[in-house]
């Protein structure tokens, strides 16, 4: 029992992790903890569009445990790609050691489901993949472009980091994705950095 309450007080400093989304009506910025528990619930409430078949249990697993390793590392903009496979790696070591309080079969499970999300496989981790890339989306789409202006994003910047994995993970969040980033690119909720 101490091992499992250690590790889930633990996990209580994903709350501290500050990311560079504001939630809807309010003036902080959201926790690395509130973006997995909303793209859990994004992931369950597109369970219409999944492919037949597909272990939404699974599925909200890995969004529950994909930015545990932020503990040690922090946060990075979805759209900043230099540093990536160091990143990884660093995210990698924090999740192990992480995990490493949980008695062996919780830890293996854990590390199996972050594995699996991080490897992009399987349908259940691009469906995984999906909803992650979105949300930081929808909530601009909501919030009048906040981060891609205070960050100065443009538009082909956006659609290059996520197109691909929206698409390849839930088609038809892709097309509404696209059309509706279409729509807002000629209200200047972009910045021109590429």
């Amino acid at each position: 029992m101490q091992q499992v309450i250690d590790f889930i007080l633990e996990i209580d400093k994903l709350k501290g992790i500050t990311r560079k989304t504001r939630p809807l009506g309010l003036d902080r910025l959201e926790n690395s903890a509130e973006h997995s528990w909303q793209i859990a619930l994004l992931a369950a409430s597109l369970a219409p569009y999944a492919d037949p078949g597909m272990d939404m249990a699974r599925v909200i697993g890995m969004l529950l445990v994909h930015d545990i390793g932020e503990i040690d590392t922090g946060d990075t903009m979805v759209y900043v790609e230099e540093g990536l496979a160091e990143r990884k790696a660093a995210e990698r070591v924090a999740v192990e050691r992480i995990f490493g309080k949980l008695p062996a079969a919780q830890r293996d499970q854990f590390m199996a489901l972050w594995e699996e999300f991080e490897a992009s496989e399987t349908a259940e981790s691009r469906f995984a993949n999906a909803a992650d890339r979105a949300m930081p989306v929808l909530l601009n789409l909501a919030n009048d472009g906040q981060s891609w202006k205070e960050h100065d994003i443009a538009h082909a910047r956006v659609v290059g980091r996520i197109k691909g994995q929206i698409q390849d993970g839930c088609p038809a969040l892709w097309d509404y994705l696209e059309a509706r980033l279409e729509e807002e690119r000629s209200k200047g909720w972009f910045g021109m950095r590429s």
